[in-house]
C-alpha cells in the first residue's frame, strides 16, 4: 500500500486525506504542539509530532519534516499550499530521501519561484508581460530611474515567494523609497531574499488564472480558469469558476498561453498560471503558482476533476487521461472564512471555537480545518474554512453561496462572515469586480458597530441559564422560581460600559423585553421570535448571534478600574513577529514616528509614537514573538 505524508495542516491536509483514502493510500499527518487536537491529526491513519508551535520549528523545518516522512515510511510527500510547497530545497530533500514529491521538480520550482525568470519564460513563448524592471542593480536609484521610464503608478514585488506578500503600490515618486524599504523588509522576513522587481500598475484589473496539469511525458492540459479579483491587500477573498468576463476567444488564447508557459518551463503536476486582465480585455502574464491553489475547489465542482487525485497519479508516473469540459453553464463560487476582525483592521482573532455549524444543502461544499471545541492560535494563517457553492449558472451559484453563508455559524472568535456576506451581495447586485473593488467600498462591507439588541441579551441569558442547569439535579433542573411569577432568573450581562440585568422569565421557552427564546434540540442553537439564532458561553463571555450579527457579552465581575498612569502605551496591535525596531532608549520622538513594525498573517502594522515624548526603555527586539497588547517599549509623554 502506498503511504502518503501530508506536510501541512488544517483544511488542506483534511482535503488531501479525503482523496488519498478514496484511492486506497495510507495517510500520515504531521503536527505541531499547537495542532495536536485538530481534526486532520485524528483523521489520518497515523500522526507524527514534528515540533513546537512556531512554524519555523515545525512546519517550516525541512529536517524535521523529512525525519517524520522517514519514520512514517512514506512513499509520497504532499506539501499542500503555503509553508514548504514551493521551496525547491524541500523538493530536493524529499527526492534525496528516496521519496517522491507531489509537485514540480526542484529545478522548476527554483526557476518559477523567481518572478523575473518566470517572466523571461513567458517572453520566450511570446506571452505578453507588463512593462517593468527586474535588473540585477537593486539600488533605490535603479528603481527610481526605471519607474520614471515606465511611468507611475507602479507595483513593487518581491522576486521570491508569492501570495501577494510584500507587494507595494506606488503612485508618486516621493513614495518610492519608503515603499522599497517596506518591500525589502517583508521580503527578507518572509522569503530570506530581499530582491525586488518593478512593473507597471494596471488600474482596476481583473485577476484571472488558468489551472494546468502536466505529466512526465510532456502532456499539458488546462482545466478551465478562475477569476480571483476580489482581493484585499493582494489576498484573495472570493473566487469563481469559470471567469465570468472572458469571451470564448479570450479564454482559448489564455489557455494556450498557459500551456505554452508550462511546456517551456518543463512543468509537471498541478499548477496555476496567473494573468492580469486590463479594462480593454488585454491579458498579461503575472506568475506561476507551482502548487495546488487554495481556490481549487471551484474548478473541481465545475469540471468534475479531482485535482489532488491527478496530482497523486502524475507523481506515480501515470499518464494524463483527463478531458475536462464544463457541464453546461455550471458555475462555482468560493468564499474564504477567516478568524479575523474586519472592524479592527482585519486583525487576526484567536480563542476556542465554542460553536460551529456549517450549511448542509445541495450544491454546497465546505472545506474546514477546525471543529467545535478547537483552539485557533496566533501561529498560523487564520483561515477557518472555505464555503463553496455550485449552481446551474453564475446567478444561482451566488444565491446558493449567499444562503450557505447565512447558515454558517461560528462563535468563540471574531470572523469575517458579515464582511464576506456583504461582498457576495455586491456580486449578486452585478457590481463589476476588480482587484481594487474591496478597498474602494470597504466601508460598505464592514457594518458599523451597534449595541447588542434586547434579543441578543435574551438569547445570551438563556444560554447562561441552560449551561448552569443539570437536568438530574432537582435544585437546578427547572431553574429559579418565584411566588407570583413562576420560573425567573436574573443574569447580569455587560457590553463595554453598558450593564444589563436580564430578568429571564420562564424555564424554556424564555421571555425578556417582549422577545421569546426557544431552545432547539441542538447545542447552542436557539430561536429568537421564531428566527434562527445561536449563543454559547465560555470563560466569562457569552457569544450571541442574532439576525446575522454577533455580539460578545461579559458575564464575569467587572475588573477594577486602574487609574491611568502618566505617559502613553506602546503596545503590539496584534499577536505576531517584530520585524523592525526603530525605538532607541532615551531618544526623543515626535507623535507618529515609527517605533516598531509587527507582522502576522501576511499583515504588516506600524507601531508609532502615540504623542511627543521619550522612549525610556525598549522591551522588544527584531525576531521576537509578541502577544496582542504586549508592551514593546516604556514611554514617557511630554507634559501637556
Amino acid at each position: 500500500m502506498t503511504t502518503l505524508l501530508v506536510a501541512n495542516r488544517g483544511e488542506i491536509a483534511r482535503r488531501i486525506f479525503r482523496t488519498a483514502r478514496r484511492v486506497g493510500m495510507r495517510t500520515v499527518a504531521m503536527y505541531s504542539d499547537a495542532d495536536a487536537l485538530l481534526p486532520f491529526v485524528r483523521e489520518a491513519d497515523a500522526a507524527i509530532r514534528i515540533g513546537p508551535a512556531p512554524a519555523a520549528e515545525s512546519y517550516l523545518a525541512i529536517d524535521r519534516v523529512i525525519a517524520a516522512a522517514r519514520a512514517a515510511k512514506a512513499d509520497l510527500v504532499h506539501p499542500g499550499y503555503g509553508f514548504l510547497a514551493e521551496r525547491p530545497e524541500f523538493a530536493s530533500a524529499v527526492d534525496a530521501a528516496g521519496m517522491r514529491f507531489v509537485g514540480p521538480p526542484a529545478s522548476v520550482l527554483a526557476v518559477l519561484g523567481d518572478k523575473g525568470a518566470a517572466k523571461g519564460i513567458a517572453e520566450r513563448v511570446n506571452v505578453a508581460v507588463l512593462p517593468g524592471y527586474r535588473g540585477e542593480d537593486q539600488s533605490d536609484e535603479a528603481f527610481i530611474f526605471a519607474a520614471r521610464s515606465i511611468g507611475y503608478p507602479v507595483m513593487i514585488k518581491p522576486v521570491a515567494g508569492g501570495g501577494g506578500i510584500g507587494m507595494q503600490t506606488v503612485r508618486e515618486e516621493r513614495e518610492l523609497r519608503d515603499a522599497l524599504a517596506r518591500a525589502r523588509r517583508v521580503a527578507t522576513a518572509a522569503f530570506g531574499d530581499e530582491r525586488l522587481l518593478l512593473e507597471r500598475l494596471v488600474e482596476r484589473p481583473r485577476h484571472v488564472e488558468v489551472q494546468v496539469l502536466a505529466d512526465e511525458r510532456g502532456t499539458v492540459v488546462t482545466v478551465g480558469d478562475r477569476d480571483c479579483s476580489a482581493q484585499r491587500r493582494h489576498q484573495k477573498i472570493v473566487e469563481e469558476a469559470p471567469a465570468p468576463t472572458l469571451g470564448d476567444a479570450a479564454r482559448e488564447r489564455m489557455a494556450a498561453a498557459a500551456i505554452a508557459i508550462a511546456r517551456e518551463a518543463g512543468y509537471r503536476n498541478a499548477g496555476t498560471v496567473e494573468f492580469v486582465v486590463d479594462e480593454d480585455g488585454a491579458f498579461y502574464f503575472l506568475e506561476v503558482n507551482a502548487r495546488l491553489q487554495v481556490e481549487h475547489p471551484v474548478t473541481e465542482m465545475v469540471f468534475g476533476v479531482d485535482l489532488v487525485e491527478q496530482q497523486l497519479r502524475i507523481t506515480q508516473g501515470d499518464p494524463l487521461d483527463v478531458h475536462p469540459k464544463s457541464q453546461g453553464r455550471l458555475h462555482a463560487v468560493e468564499a474564504r472564512v477567516y478568524a479575523e476582525d474586519p472592524a479592527a483592521g482585519f486583525l487576526p482573532s484567536t480563542g476556542r471555537l465554542v460553536h460551529m455549524s456549517w450549511p448542509e444543502r445541495e450544491g454546497v461544499r465546505v472545506d474546514a480545518g477546525y471543529e467545535e471545541g478547537n483552539v485557533v492560535t496566533r501561529h498560523y494563517d487564520p483561515l477557518l474554512a472555505k464555503v463553496i457553492a455550485r449552481g446551474d449558472d453564475r446567478r444561482s451559484a451566488l444565491g446558493i453561496l449567499a444562503k450557505a453563508l447565512e447558515e454558517t455559524e461560528i462563535l468563540g472568535v471574531r470572523t469575517n462572515l458579515a464582511f464576506v456576506r456583504a461582498l457576495v451581495q455586491k456580486y449578486e447586485q452585478g457590481t463589476r469586480v476588480d482587484t481594487g473593488l474591496v478597498e474602494r467600498i470597504l466601508p460598505d462591507l464592514i457594518p458599523e458597530s451597534q449595541p447588542a439588541p434586547d434579543g441578543a441579551y435574551a438569547v445570551a441569558a438563556a444560554a447562561v441559564v441552560a449551561g448552569a442547569r443539570d437536568p438530574a439535579d432537582p435544585w437546578t433542573g427547572t431553574g429559579a422560581w418565584r411566588i407570583g411569577e413562576g420560573s425567573a432568573t436574573t443574569i447580569v450581562l455587560r457590553e463595554g460600559a453598558r450593564e444589563e440585568a436580564v430578568r429571564l422569565m420562564g424555564s424554556g421557552p424564555y421571555a425578556f423585553a417582549g422577545h421569546r427564546v426557544d431552545a432547539v434540540d441542538e447545542a447552542h442553537r436557539w430561536l429568537v421570535d421564531g428566527s434562527r439564532a445561536s449563543a454559547a458561553a465560555s470563560n466569562g463571555v457569552v457569544w450571541a448571534s442574532v439576525g446575522g450579527r454577533t455580539w460578545e457579552l461579559e458575564t464575569g465581575p467587572r475588573e477594577r478600574e486602574v487609574q491611568a498612569t502618566a505617559g502613553a502605551e506602546v503596545a503590539a496591535p496584534m499577536p505576531g513577529l517584530v520585524i523592525a525596531a526603530q525605538a532607541v532608549a532615551d531618544r526623543r520622538v515626535r507623535r507618529g514616528d515609527l517605533l516598531f513594525v509587527v507582522e502576522a498573517m501576511k499583515m504588516e502594522l506600524r507601531v508609532e509614537a502615540p504623542t511627543d515624548g521619550k522612549v525610556t526603555r525598549v522591551l522588544a527586539s527584531v525576531g521576537q514573538q509578541v502577544e496582542r497588547g504586549q508592551r514593546l517599549a516604556e514611554f514617557e509623554a511630554d507634559p501637556a
